[in-house]
């Protein structure tokens, strides 16, 4: 599915690749605002899904020395043809973040904007990125909130005020209209997960659009929504 979107996905991705400070998410909320990279401190970094590989090229210029791991050729090739255009060449990996082809405690930072942290069973990735990681390495990733997803809706409309899914046992989710299979936890079930794992919870970031932002590209939540409930979500954890 990925391989056939690709194409769709570069322009974007240049224009986060061009971008002096990061921003995050369907909103584009600057890193000054986010604060989701305020423990980063270079180092070997890794990251799970890397699309075209915007984060990484970010996370090269503050010092680390990123791997772009994805399981799709057609984005990495996209994220290849991006870092020509850029001058800024690091390495890119085909591998599935499930089953990651690196030794234990081989990273600093690990990191997923989307990618991994949405498309990947959180059962197998997050336990991969636990043993990838050192001691007191950090994992950050950012995906829909646990709030959208009770409350968008089946078909292509936005998410409602009305809850359209149990929060009860929300695990691997499917749709009607595409494809895909996403995956997403209850609060709860996200926090059983990550101490299992060995991580120690820092912050989880509810993400709310600036004054004066705007999407035009996803349909799945309006603007009045995103003000009112957060409709994306970041977890900074650290392992130990």
């Amino acid at each position: 599915m990925w391989d056939t979107w690709a194409p769709d996905w570069l322009a974007r991705g240049e224009l986060a690749w061009g971008k002096t400070e990061p921003c995050w998410g369907i909103h584009q909320i600057s890193e000054s605002e986010a604060q989701l990279l305020a423990s980063f401190a270079g180092g070997r970094v890794i990251e799970l899904g890397c699309g075209t590989g915007y984060v990484s090229a970010w996370l090269s210029r503050l010092g680390g020395s990123p791997i772009g791991v994805d399981n799709s050729l057609g984005q990495l090739s996209s994220a290849r043809q991006l870092q020509n255009l850029f001058g800024l060449h690091f390495p890119l990996v085909h591998a599935n973040a499930e089953q990651l082809p690196f030794a234990d405690n081989s990273f600093d930072f690990a990191i997923s904007e989307y990618g991994a942290a949405i498309w990947c069973d959180p059962y197998r990735w997050i336990p991969e990125a636990a043993r990838v990681l050192r001691s007191g390495g950090r994992l950050v990733f950012l995906g829909n909130s646990t709030q959208l997803m009770l409350s968008v809706s089946e078909g292509d409309g936005p998410a409602t005020t009305s809850l359209r899914r149990p929060l009860r046992d929300m695990h691997r989710m499917e749709w009607d209209d595409d494809p895909g299979v996403e995956f997403h936890l209850s609060h709860g079930d996200r926090i059983k997960l990550l101490r299992a794992n060995g991580f120690e919870i820092e912050d989880l970031v509810e993400l709310y659009p600036p004054a004066g932002s705007s999407n035009d590209h996803y349909g799945f939540v309006t603007m009045e929504w995103a003000k009112q409930w957060p409709a994306e979500e970041a977890w900074l954890v650290r392992r130990v």
